[in-house]
């Protein structure tokens, strides 16, 4: 199963997927945490991105297209995968498609986590405040200004890939505000489970 989940951040697409991958045994993909992965490893495409990252903006999508491409080749993403903030511009959607279809693949379902925006920074709070009160480190663009940027971003540039989906009558929405265990019913009955 091919899934991509979209939302703007603090909807709740990293909840969701881990939910997902639980249930069907496939890899969550999120460019994140490649990319975060990527800054700690101190590879070249992990320094390009640092700055931008922790200035809340979006990394280029050649960069992030590369990330992606390589990694549906590996073995644990041959039954399918969840990807999670993938694609964000329309750019990223076209290069996905094509992607799979040289592979003889297209997607089983794209999902949309729909939520409010004011409520999503105090949600990016609460998940800071968890996150330290758990003993952890908070993601440096995990702050208000930050997050404020990547909302900005997401609208400008990630919004229209929801249209892009649903234009190819591939788009499936979800309430995001409602309870986990709601909203987790919901993509169940959108991937016809």
């Amino acid at each position: 199963m091919k899934i991509v989940l979209l939302g703007p951040p603090g909807a709740g697409k990293g909840t969701q997927s881990a939910r997902l991958v639980a249930k069907y045994g496939i890899p969550q993909l999120s460019t994140g945490d490649m990319l975060r992965a990527a800054v700690a490893a101190g590879t070249p495409i992990g320094l390009k991105a640092k700055a931008l990252m922790d200035a809340g903006a979006l990394v280029p999508d050649e960069v992030v297209v590369g990330i992606i491409g390589q990694r549906i080749e590996e073995p644990d993403a041959a039954n399918g995968f969840i990807l999670d903030g993938f694609p964000r511009t329309v750019a990223q959607a076209d290069a996905l498609d094509a992607m799979l279809a040289k592979n003889g693949h297209s997607l089983d379902a794209v999902i949309e986590l729909v939520v409010d925006e004011n409520a999503l920074l105090s949600r990016m709070q609460k998940r800071a405040d968890d996150t330290r009160a758990a003993g952890g480190e908070v993601r440096a663009d995990d702050n208000p200004e930050a997050f404020k940027t990547r909302l900005d971003a997401y609208r400008a540039q990630t919004a229209p890939v929801s249209t892009y989906y649903a234009d190819k009558g591939e788009l499936s929405q979800v309430d995001g505000m409602q309870h986990p265990d709601v909203v987790s019913a919901a993509i169940a009955k959108a991937l016809g489970a």
